[in-house]
């Protein structure tokens, strides 16, 4: 059977029945490949940069099968319908999974008409590569099926609330939900990487025998491979075609201060000021949630900040800090321009029972994101409100959004149903500020929730409301790790977890200094989290209304943590050089500023193991203690390399596990011999501290 294939100087599409597939060069050593069931194509560019003219793409049919090769990569389909994609060896990377049985030609023999007939498949099962079932409502659940490599490793995806790094065997949601940031796209231990270019509600099945990624509503199929030599050669490429992250501001390189709720001008001050006693310059001070009197309205309640535009002014003029201003998608059906939003439809619909799609003082609905009217309308009252008054920079809260309850088959955006677009939610809002702000060269946006390509608009995700125990904390490590591996080089947490912690708690505080210490050594240092116990509300009536925690500052949890807290932030300072030069990498290339081993040494077998332990830029290794009372643990340093531990002052030689002892004040820290001088300040520091008695 011959189909009906058509080609370009960089792509070909094949028509058969219901489908209408496309492969075309997109990026370098790269192919995007999309399928449209009825043959019915729709432009999506979804995580993807507009696709540029390339040169240098060879395009082949042979009868019923054609390739294309784009520089290292070529894909091939083959008359079982079937797309197989090569490296520059020619070894298969990836390959569609089919499981068909032979198929009848007119003329009673078998093969042509046949999609699959080898002796190891069976061929009953009736499986396609891609396959489409109707829903029903004139849309399809999708499911793209590739073979497996058992001895695969996968990393990336995004922020997922479990322990592993090497995703393979793993079973995850393709949503957004708080602490859950859904970001597509892996790069394998086989050479290639994978996005999934489809913003639906689904799953991906990371399995021995099959891997499955499965769309619940939907009429396409859209995803892009790339190969590379080294995981940083696939990183970049992915950047090239996704975007890349603006420069982060060197004033935002020290510490972020935080805590449930500051609730007054008064109380921001006398943190700055107890902060500036004690010689701490401040990069950023949160002013959080219900400093509005309803939301939906994005102004400041003028009851506890009257003077918006003279107070912003005092903190950045005389205290070099900049305010960093909480907003929510959120309207309450009590605002004064609730009447605005539902009339324009600029709020999220519902399939069934009452539009209340959060509840938290008062009724509450989401705005719709993804309609760009709405995003204007919102625009217009935070330019007004905040802009005008000389707020810079925006911290994104429930941005998933984070519905009261996940159901995700009852929300209806703009752009279609959640289930079909559901994950453009946060990255139209951020896209929101980007737009809005004028500087795109500054734009830094704190945010809770995330797809591919969020970090073109300046996303700093962050790991959401996670518990304050250890359990969580190491958790963090290898999420971290993921979130950079997909793409967003920017990442922080809640130092101490969000929910819960006292400060006269001796293991939470010993929790505090291990999360500290490892904050320390990431892209953005941020205390933050609802810290017990709370206090009263300062009135009964709107912002006031809200509780607020326990004092968060690092004078909050005693002595002996503001000692050691005060130690890691001389630490912090000594980095910043350090770190601009890691932002200005992220920013040119896309690499993250935390890194795993085998980015930097990928032909290390052992590095591609080792979890719980990374590399800031290329020169440093961390290796955090995760464990209450813990006071060593064992560390693996990479093969090829001598490193000094920072603390002793030890050389070892890469290659080998070794057991590295770690006091409270202490954690694991080595650099690469070849690279001492690109940290000589933190070496003086470090000097410093020791012989200080640390």
């Amino acid at each position: 059977m011959i189909y009906v294939i058509q080609t370009t100087s960089a792509s070909f599409s094949r028509v058969f029945d219901d489908e209408l597939l496309v492969v075309e060069a997109w990026g370098k050593n790269a192919v995007r490949v999309r399928s449209f069931v009825d043959q019915k194509r729709n432009e999506r560019s979804n995580a993807l940069l507009p696709r540029l003219e390339q040169e240098n793409v060879t395009v082949i049919q042979n009868g019923d099968e054609v390739e294309l090769i784009n520089g290292s990569l070529r894909a091939v389909l083959d008359h079982r319908d079937r797309l197989t994609f090569y490296n520059a060896a020619g070894e298969v990377i990836l390959k569609e999974y089919i499981r068909l049985r032979a198929v009848k030609h007119d003329d009673g023999s078998e093969d042509a008409g046949t999609i699959e007939v080898t002796k190891d498949f069976n061929s009953t099962l009736k499986l396609k590569a891609r396959e489409y079932r109707a829903n029903l409502t004139g849309s399809f659940k999708v499911t793209t099926r590739f073979e497996s490599e058992p001895a695969e490793k996968i990393f990336g995806m995004g922020q997922y609330q479990h322990s592993f790094l090497n995703l393979k065997n793993t079973v995850l949601e393709l949503a957004q939900r708080n602490s859950q940031a859904s970001i597509p796209f892996y790069i394998s231990s086989m050479g290639y990487g994978f996005l999934w270019n489809n913003p639906g509600i689904g799953e991906v099945t990371f399995a021995k025998n099959l891997t499955k990624w499965v769309m619940q509503e939907t009429d396409y199929i859209d995803y892009w491979v790339t190969v590379g030599d080294t995981p940083k050669e696939i990183l970049h490429n992915y950047s090239d075609v996704t975007g890349k992250v603006p420069l982060m501001p060197d004033n935002l390189l020290g510490l972020w201060q935080s805590k449930l709720r500051y609730r007054t001008f008064t109380e921001v001050m006398e943190v700055v000021e107890n902060y500036t006693k004690r010689g701490i310059q401040l990069s950023t001070i949160a002013i959080d949630y219900f400093h509005w009197p309803k939301q939906g309205e994005y102004r400041f309640d003028e009851e506890y900040w009257p003077k918006p535009t003279e107070n912003i002014k005092v903190l950045r003029e005389k205290y070099g800090v900049e305010p960093l201003i909480s907003i929510w998608p959120t309207v309450q059906s009590d605002a004064k321009n609730y009447q605005d939003y539902l009339e324009n439809g600029f709020l999220v619909k519902v399939n069934r029972g009452v539009r209340l799609t959060m509840q938290i003082q008062g009724n509450t609905v989401f705005v719709d994101m993804t309609d760009p009217k709405a995003r204007e309308y919102v625009w217009d009252l935070i330019e007004k409100n905040y802009v005008a008054k000389g707020i810079k920079y925006f911290w994104l809260d429930v941005a998933e959004p984070g519905y009261a309850v996940y159901d995700f088959d009852n929300y209806r955006y703009h752009k279609g149903s959640d289930l079909s677009c559901g994950n453009l939610y946060p990255l139209d809002y951020l896209k929101m500020v980007f737009d809005g702000l004028k500087d795109k060269e500054q734009v830094v946006t704190l945010v809770r929730g995330s797809w591919a390509g969020a970090q073109r608009y300046g996303a700093l995700l962050w790991s959401g409301d996670i518990d304050s125990s250890f359990r969580a904390f190491k958790n963090q490590v290898n999420t971290g790790l993921n979130v950079g591996l997909a793409g967003l080089p920017w990442w922080t947490t809640d130092i101490g977890g969000f929910h819960g912690g006292h400060p006269d708690d001796p293991k939470f505080r010993e929790l505090l200094i291990r999360w500290f210490e490892y904050a320390t050594f990431s892209p953005i240092l941020r205390m933050h989290g609802d810290r017990l116990p709370h206090s009263k509300p300062l009135s009964d009536h709107g912002g006031g209304s809200m509780v607020t925690g326990s004092g968060n500052e690092i004078w909050s949890y005693g002595a002996e943590v503001e000692h050691i807290l005060l130690k890691y932030l001389k630490i912090r300072e000594a980095l910043k050089p350090y770190l601009k030069k890691l932002m200005l990498q992220a920013h040119e290339y896309g690499d993250p500023v935390m890194r795993t081993l085998f980015y930097e040494f990928p032909t290390d077998k052992k590095a591609w193991e080792v979890d719980n332990t990374y590399l800031l830029g290329d020169s440093l290794l961390v290796a955090p203690i995760m464990e209450y009372q813990a006071n060593k643990r064992q560390v693996y340093l990479p093969a090829d390399e001598t490193w000094i531990d920072l603390w002793t002052k030890k050389s070892y030689l890469g290659g080998q596990e070794i057991t590295v002892e770690a006091n409270l004040e202490q954690i694991p820290l080595f650099v690469r011999a070849g690279h001492k001088e690109v940290v000589e300040q933190l070496f003086d520091v470090i000097k410093g501290e020791n012989e200080n008695g640390s």
